[in-house]
C-alpha cells in the first residue's frame, strides 16, 4: 500500500513524460515542417533574388556597369560633338553658298525684271504706234530687195563656214579628221537650232512685239553657244547681226505692205467716188441738154405762133415766150455748171456728221464727197455700216474739197479716234471746236449743234417701255424673257443668247433706257 503513491507518481511521471515527449515530438515535427518551409521559402527567395544576395558583388557589378555606361556615353558625346562640329562647318559652308547663290539669283532677278520692264514698255509703246523704223524705204519692193540681199549674205556666210566657228582643233581617238568631223556636226546642229528660232521670230513678229522677238533672237544665240561651250564652238556676232537686220526688215516690210494696201483701198474708194460723181455730172448734163432742147423747141413753136396771132392772143404768146426764154437760160446755166463741175476734178462737198447710237457723244465724222447731192453719200454710210442713221451738222461746198477736208483733218489731228489708220475719219471733239475751225475758213457756214439721233432715241424709248412692262421679248417675239433684279442685272428665263448679246461688249440700249 505504501508503494501505491509512488507508483502513481511514477505512472504519472511517465505519462507526463510521454505527454511531454509527444508534445516535444509534435513540436519537433512542426519545427521540422516550419524549417522545411523556411528552407523552401529561403530557396525560393534566394533563387528570386539571386542577383542581389551578395551586396558586394552587386555593388561591384553595378559600379562596373556604371563605368561602362559612362564610357559609352562619353564616347557617344564625343562623337556627337565631333558630328555637330562637322555639321556646323557644313551648315556654315552651305549657308555661305546659299547666300552667294541668293545674291546671284537676286541680281539675275533684278536684271530680268529690268529687262522685262524695258520690253514691256517697248511693247506698250509699239502697240500705240511709237515704233521707230530703222529703215525708211519708199515702198515694199525696196524692203523686199533689201531682205533678199540680207538673206543672200547669210547664205554666203553659211557656205564660207563663218556663221558658226570652232576655236579648238579636237582629236577623237587620236584622229584630227574625226575631231574635225565632230566639230562640223556640232556647228550644223547649232546653226539648225539657231536658224529655227530666228525663223520663228520672223514669222511671229508684229508691231507690238519687235523688241521681244529681238530679245528672243539674242537669247537663242546665247543659249546655243552655252550648250556648245565645252567644244568651244559659237555662232558669230556677224551672223547674229544679219539675223536681227532680217527681223527688223521683215517687220517694217509687213508694215509697209499694210500701208500700201490701205493706200490702194483709199485710192479705189476715191476712184469709185469720182466715178459715181462723174456719172451724176454726166447725167445732169444730159438732163440739162434734154431740157434745153425741149425749151428751144417750145420757144420756136411759140415764136412761130406769135407771128400769126393778133390782139390778146399775141400778148399771151409773147408772155409765154419770155417765160420759155427764162427757163431756157436756166437750163443752159445748169448745163454749163454741170460741164464746169465735171471739168473741176477737185470740187465737191465736205460734210460733218455724227452717230450717237453707234459712236457715242461728241464723236464726229468729217469726210468729203464729189457727188452733186452729198446726202446720197451720207445715206450710203448709214445704210449698212452702222445701226442708226447719221445726223448732219454741216455740208460745205468747195472748189477744192480734198484740200478743205485735209485742212480740217490736220487742224483736228490730235482729236482723232484712230491715230493709226487716218482713213477712219472719226474725231472726238466738241461741236463748238469744229464750228470755230470751219468759220475760220468760211464765216457764212452754219453749224447745226443739236444732235437729233431720232432712231437711237426712239429705240431707247421702246426698250424703256418694254422694261417697264416687265421684260423684253425673245427672238420669237413671244412672252418677255428677261427679268431684272434690284441691282439691274438681267436674269434670263429663256432666250439666253439674247441676254448674252445685251450683256456683251458695246452699247447696251436696254441698260441705257433703264438708267434714264
Amino acid at each position: 500500500m505504501s508503494d501505491s503513491p509512488l507508483v502513481i507518481v511514477l505512472v504519472a511521471t511517465l505519462v507526463g513524460m510521454a505527454i511531454v515527449a509527444g508534445v516535444f515530438a509534435l513540436r519537433a515535427r512542426r519545427a521540422a515542417a516550419a524549417a522545411a518551409a523556411a528552407a523552401a521559402e529561403a530557396a525560393r527567395l534566394t533563387e528570386r533574388f539571386r542577383g542581389v544576395v551578395d551586396a558586394d558583388a552587386e555593388r561591384v557589378r553595378v559600379l562596373a556597369e556604371l563605368d561602362a555606361d559612362r564610357s559609352r556615353v562619353r564616347a557617344e558625346l564625343d562623337r556627337l560633338q565631333h558630328d555637330a562640329a562637322a555639321d556646323r562647318a557644313s551648315v556654315a559652308a552651305e549657308a555661305e553658298r546659299l547666300l552667294e547663290e541668293a545674291a546671284t539669283l537676286e541680281a539675275q532677278v533684278t536684271a530680268l525684271r529690268a529687262e522685262f520692264t524695258r520690253l514691256d514698255e517697248e511693247s506698250n509703246l509699239q502697240s500705240f504706234g511709237f515704233y521707230k523704223p530703222r529703215y525708211e524705204f519708199a515702198n515694199a519692193a525696196a524692203y523686199e530687195a533689201r531682205l533678199e540681199r540680207i538673206r543672200e549674205r547669210q547664205k554666203q556666210m553659211l557656205k564660207a563656214k563663218t556663221a558658226a566657228v570652232g576655236d579648238v582643233a579636237w582629236t577623237v581617238n587620236g584622229s584630227k579628221t574625226e575631231g574635225r568631223k565632230q566639230i562640223n556636226q556640232t556647228l550644223k546642229l547649232m546653226l539648225r537650232a539657231f536658224n529655227g528660232e530666228c525663223d520663228a521670230a520672223v514669222a511671229k513678229v508684229r508691231y507690238n512685239n519687235v523688241r521681244v522677238m529681238e530679245a528672243r533672237t539674242r537669247t537663242a544665240r546665247e543659249t546655243v553657244n552655252a550648250l556648245a561651250d565645252v567644244q568651244q564652238c559659237r555662232i558669230t556676232r556677224e551672223y547674229l547681226d544679219l539675223k536681227l537686220e532680217e527681223l527688223f526688215l521683215a517687220h517694217e516690210y509687213q508694215e509697209k505692205v499694210y500701208e500700201e494696201k490701205e493706200e490702194q483701198r483709199r485710192i479705189r474708194e476715191q476712184m469709185r467716188e469720182e466715178e459715181q460723181a462723174q456719172r451724176e455730172l454726166e447725167r445732169a448734163r444730159l438732163d440739162a441738154e434734154k431740157e434745153e432742147q425741149r425749151y428751144e423747141a417750145a420757144l420756136a413753136r411759140a415764136r412761130a405762133d406769135v407771128e400769126k396771132a393778133v390782139g390778146a392772143k399775141q400778148e399771151k404768146l409773147q408772155q409765154q415766150i419770155a417765160d420759155l426764154e427764162q427757163r431756157l437760160a436756166e437750163a443752159q446755166a445748169r448745163k454749163a455748171r454741170a460741164i464746169a463741175q465735171a471739168q473741176l476734178t477737185r470740187s465737191g462737198h465736205v460734210y460733218v456728221i455724227s452717230n450717237v447710237g453707234s459712236f457715242g457723244e461728241q464723236v464726229f465724222k468729217i469726210g468729203m464727197t464729189r457727188r452733186l447731192d452729198p446726202m446720197e453719200r451720207i445715206k450710203e454710210l448709214g445704210d449698212a455700216s452702222v445701226p442708226f442713221e447719221f445726223d448732219v451738222h454741216a455740208i460745205i461746198y468747195s472748189e477744192d474739197a480734198p484740200g478743205l477736208e485735209n485742212l480740217l483733218h490736220r487742224r483736228l489731228h490730235w482729236r482723232r479716234v484712230n491715230r493709226v489708220n487716218e482713213r477712219k475719219e472719226l474725231f472726238r471733239v466738241a461741236i463748238d471746236e469744229i464750228a470755230t475751225v470751219v468759220r475760220e475758213m468760211d464765216a457764212t457756214i452754219e453749224i447745226v449743234r443739236d444732235t437729233e439721233a431720232a432712231e437711237y432715241r426712239k429705240t431707247l424709248a421702246l426698250l424703256a417701255d418694254e422694261v417697264a412692262r416687265g421684260g423684253a421679248p425673245d427672238e420669237t417675239g413671244g412672252t418677255p424673257t428677261i427679268r431684272y433684279d434690284r441691282r439691274g442685272d438681267a436674269r434670263p428665263v429663256r432666250g439666253a443668247n439674247l441676254a448674252a448679246a445685251r450683256t456683251g461688249a458695246g452699247r447696251d440700249p436696254v441698260a441705257e433706257a433703264r438708267q434714264s
